[in-house]
């Protein structure tokens, strides 16, 4: 009992330093908004979308070699390294005064996303075999660190920039500076060093598992699930006050209500997983992603088009003309006159308005079936921006729920290389937290449209669907190819 006691202590510790490190991984998503919203840097849509996705890079790509030194060097170590090495960027980014200095300081304290890789291995050895989902679920809701950034940065700022607006913000990475330096020194006091047991295996052996496709495909789920999220944690609060107008601290209240619950309830998707299988529990994460980004694709909009028109009857001289209707051969042609919609930002569905516009003149000839007046039909929608955020919540919790399905699936195929498998897998997932930034900055200034972002994450769910279910029935025929021929016998 009291080895466990000891267990939970690390674990409570492990999951307190990976939230708060994963706070300040997304620091960037709220810090370079703001700069931007108040003119402190002038740089573009495709400049944030780097600098929002630059720390994710660093976590992401170095997350399978810090796994492997954790491995050999014991948690304690490693972890109370990383948090003192990445403290020292923060509090060098108030003297950034360009881009390319800004990024680079971004790229070293983004170091900080590796606490995953750290924190897993670390759980991992303090637990027996029938423990380890639960702590690893636990550990895994230090995603949630997410929502204190887009949930306090935004409130901290405005209250440091109140006596000084051009140079308060460079309070704010000082302050996350020294929470990393104190949460390392509670480290050193308090935790205690361990290493997994056995023969350590060299590189060559441990990369071994890579070379499987089932890595990859698990990997590309996790792109989605995992990367995206930490994408949207920092890409949402732009997107509310540009599309919105909301201010900051709204923004970042409603950008918490997507990473928030998206990462607590990481540990609720580990218990589906075990109940229902992990599989089952990834085509409803694949499929619900699907319909929501969807539906988040609609921007706000207002289009014109084609409404049905009046024709002439028959052939003759227009003698009038009016502005409800004219006068063909003593034939009275009345047209439906316009008449705005009614369009109020609580207004759901799309609002449609037609009318019909002369398109002759008194006097004018006119031939059977000729075009009299033109219609024009008007479609308006508000694109409501609490349905955005309700639709905004469900794909979050959608993702919350498969990220732990994706690490359900590894002990099951890999139970002897899950810190490599699982080092590799998160390693894309990072991926998908850098260049989602990027990407949508880039389908913002080709399309113009801010809702462009999910018509990217409609494609990626869609193809990891096709891609999960083409594997699941090429298995099936494997097993069973018996089964296989008994269908294809009673459809003919």
């Amino acid at each position: 009992m009291s080895s466990l006691r000891a267990s939970h202590k690390i674990l409570f510790l492990n999951t307190l330093a990976f939230t708060i490190c994963f706070a300040c991984w997304t620091l960037n998503g709220v810090l370079v908004t703001f700069l931007v919203e108040r003119g402190i840097f002038n740089w573009t849509v495709v400049e944030v979308g780097w600098l929002l996705g630059i720390p994710i890079l660093s976590g992401a790509l170095f997350r399978l070699p810090i796994g492997i030194l954790t491995d050999k060097f014991g948690g304690k170590i490693i972890f109370s390294i990383l948090l003192f090495l990445c403290s020292i960027p923060l509090f060098l980014l108030p003297f950034a005064d360009s881009f390319l200095t800004f990024a680079v300081l971004s790229f070293l304290f983004g170091l900080v996303g590796t606490s995953f890789a750290v924190g897993i291995a670390y759980t991992s050895v303090w637990y027996p075999q029938n423990w380890q989902g639960r702590a690893l679920g636990i550990f895994g809701m230090g995603n949630a660190g997410a929502a204190i950034t887009t949930f306090i940065a935004p409130t901290l700022l405005n209250n440091f920039s109140k006596s000084d607006p051009i140079n308060g913000w460079k309070m704010l990475p000082i302050t996350y500076g020294v929470v990393l330096v104190v949460i390392g020194i509670l480290f050193i006091l308090v935790a205690k060093n361990k290493k997994p047991e056995g023969e350590s295996k060299n590189i060559k052996t441990l990369l071994m598992p890579l070379k499987s496709v089932r890595v990859w495909r698990f990997g590309a789920y996790y792109f989605l699930v995992f990367g995206c999220f930490v994408a949207y944690s920092q890409w949402l609060l732009p997107t509310f006050m540009n599309v919105y107008h909301t201010s900051l601290v709204m923004g970042g209240m409603f950008a918490t209500m997507f990473s928030l619950p998206g990462g607590v309830i990481r540990a609720f998707g580990g218990y589906l997983s075990d109940k229902f299988g992990a599989r089952k529990v990834m085509y409803w994460v694949l499929g619900s992603t699907m319909v929501i980004s969807f539906l988040l694709m609609f921007p706000k909009m207002e289009i014109f088009t084609s409404g049905p028109g009046v024709m002439a009857n028959n052939s003759g001289i227009v003698s009038k003309v009016t502005a409800s209707g004219l006068v063909l051969n003593n034939n009275d042609y009345t047209i439906k006159p316009k008449v705005e919609a009614a369009l109020t930002n609580e207004s759901i569905l799309p609002v449609k308005t037609s009318w019909q516009e002369i398109v002759v003149k008194e006097n004018q000839a006119v031939n059977k079936k000729e075009l009299l007046a033109k219609g024009v039909t008007q479609i308006k929608f508000a694109a409501n921006m609490w349905v955005y955020v309700i639709l905004v919540v469900l794909i979050g919790i959608s993702w919350g729920i498969g990220k732990a399905a994706v690490y359900k699936h590894i002990p099951e195929y890999f139970p002897n290389e899950v810190g490599v498998v699982g080092g590799m897998v998160g390693l894309i997932g990072g991926l998908g937290g850098f260049f989602g930034p990027i990407i949508f900055s880039y389908l913002l200034n080709f399309t113009g449209l801010w809702t462009s972002s999910w018509l990217f994450i409609f494609v990626i769910s869609t193809a990891c669907l096709i891609w999960m279910h083409k594997t699941i029935i090429n298995i099936m025929r494997k097993k069973t190819p018996g089964f296989t021929r008994d269908i294809e016998h009673i459809n003919h």
